[in-house]
């Protein structure tokens, strides 16, 4: 299954960005989708999840700014991100659980993962 992510970019304090991730391949079903990101020297942290029902969490960090969502039928995941601050600043990655058929027929479990998009708030 691969991932690809787009929507980052520069923006200013208080500004605005979506992201946005959709998974392609001979995928039989996704479960668990996220984001994560990770600032420069930091660990990589998540920062919100939604499973396939549609329920979510979010890192206290960004609860009230941020919001996840997903459309099932598209096997895609947004990231809506309001009032941005210079630490948010990262790059974000997106994630999902995915079932899915290899070259051989077997069906495969795996966590994938996103090439990363860069986000940069400015002060």
């Amino acid at each position: 299954v691969q991932l690809q992510a787009s929507g980052g970019g520069s923006v200013q304090a208080g500004g605005s960005l979506r992201l946005s991730c959709a998974a392609s391949g001979s995928i039989i079903r996704i479960d668990d989708m996220g984001w994560y990101r990770q600032a420069l020297g930091k660990q990589r942290e998540l920062v919100a999840v939604i499973t396939r029902g549609g329920t979510t969490n979010y890192a206290d960090s960004v609860k009230g700014r941020f919001t996840i969502s997903r459309l099932n039928a598209e096997n895609t995941v947004y990231l809506q991100m309001n009032s941005l601050k210079p630490e948010d600043t990262a790059v974000y990655y997106c994630n999902a659980d995915s079932l899915s058929n290899n070259p051989g027929g077997e069906i495969v479990a795996a966590k994938d993962w996103g090439q990363g998009t860069l986000v940069t708030v400015s002060s």
